[in-house]
């Protein structure tokens, strides 16, 4: 099959794009390769894709409609994968716009051109952070999604529903994946559980927003990537499915993991809570399992052995 990954140079799109190469798939990334972090991260990622197999690469932002089109008559992708995206609820708050624009139209220059491509497979990476302040636990996808409480949540929302129009109106394969809080190898540098390994080994507080009781459920990104492999597979008109670990630990707790993990104390340093923040995000996978025979295999545990394994070897530390 042929498939183009949109942010296919960032943390989760180089997982996906290692585990299809490997699968025989033809592939194409597509990234902007912006400065939301170090860009040269992502020029890595792209290097080691290469050494694993042909992929075709296209430099390009996903709001610009003209050079996208270049990109889906060059390419002629059969599925497309759109992980690309401003993320991150705090800088949400800041620059609502921003994260209107790109995940919002961004997302609308895609369908339009899977629509008038004739491409078989949409999944759209949404998040975890759509449930906003739901308080039932665990987040099922049938829970009401109406009251986000950030700008970037609203933005994954009302992609999903954009998403829910084409499949409707342009009988589109769409299937829309809600991520929670995605981990492992490769993490972007400025996510919780990489920030902390990285003020860790360099003796530096970590800011704790809040008591530390919020609670998280942390996915290893192989479980991600099994997730969305599969999903690759299902092309149904319309699906919204969690991926999630379906278990939840605190802050606090966290903390103490990668305290031994990493052999160090941590200095923590508390701050108020911030707007924005969920105080927990929990997955109801029965769907997953049932639809595409999700079976998550990394606790957090040991995800965060095998995270601080690759930190402490690509650090030098």
């Amino acid at each position: 099959m042929r498939i183009l990954i949109t942010g296919g140079a960032g943390f989760i799109g180089h997982h996906v794009a290692s585990r299809l190469l490997q699968l025989g798939e033809h592939l194409a990334i597509l990234d902007n390769f912006n400065e939301f972090y170090d860009p040269e991260v992502k020029r890595a990622n792209v290097r080691d894709l290469l050494a694993l197999g042909p992929v075709e690469v296209f430099e390009v932002d996903i709001l610009d409609p003209a050079r996208l089109a270049q990109a889906f008559r060059a390419f002629a992708p059969e599925a497309v994968i759109h992980l690309a995206a401003w993320a991150g609820v705090r800088p949400s708050i800041r620059q609502p716009a921003l994260y209107t624009e790109v995940n919002v139209t961004g997302t609308v220059h895609l369908l339009e051109l899977a629509k008038d491509s004739g491409v078989s497979c949409f999944l759209f990476g949404s998040s975890s952070s759509v449930y906003g302040g739901n308080t039932k636990a665990p987040f099922s996808e049938q829970d009401p999604v109406d009251r986000p409480i950030s700008p970037y949540a609203a933005t994954k929302r009302a992609a999903e529903l954009i998403c829910h129009t084409y499949a409707h109106n342009f009988a589109l394969n769409i299937c829309c994946l809600r991520f929670f809080t995605v981990y492992g190898p490769r993490q972007r540098p400025e996510m919780a559980i990489h920030k902390f390994a990285r003020l860790m080994t360099e003796d530096e507080e970590i800011p704790l927003f809040g008591d530390g009781s919020s609670r998280r459920d942390y996915t290893y990104i192989d479980d991600i990537v099994d997730g969305v492999a599969a999903a690759l597979r299902l092309s149904p008109r319309f699906e919204i499915i969690n991926l999630g670990e379906s278990q939840t630990i605190s802050l606090l707790d966290l903390i103490a993991l990668m305290e031994r993990a990493l052999g160090r104390r941590a200095k923590v340093r508390h701050f108020p809570e911030q707007p924005g923040d969920m105080h927990t995000t929990y997955a109801d996978i029965d769907r997953a399992r049932r639809v595409l025979g999700y079976n998550p295999q990394t606790p957090v545990e040991a995800g965060i052995g095998k995270f601080t394994q690759w930190f402490l070897q690509q650090s030098g530390k």
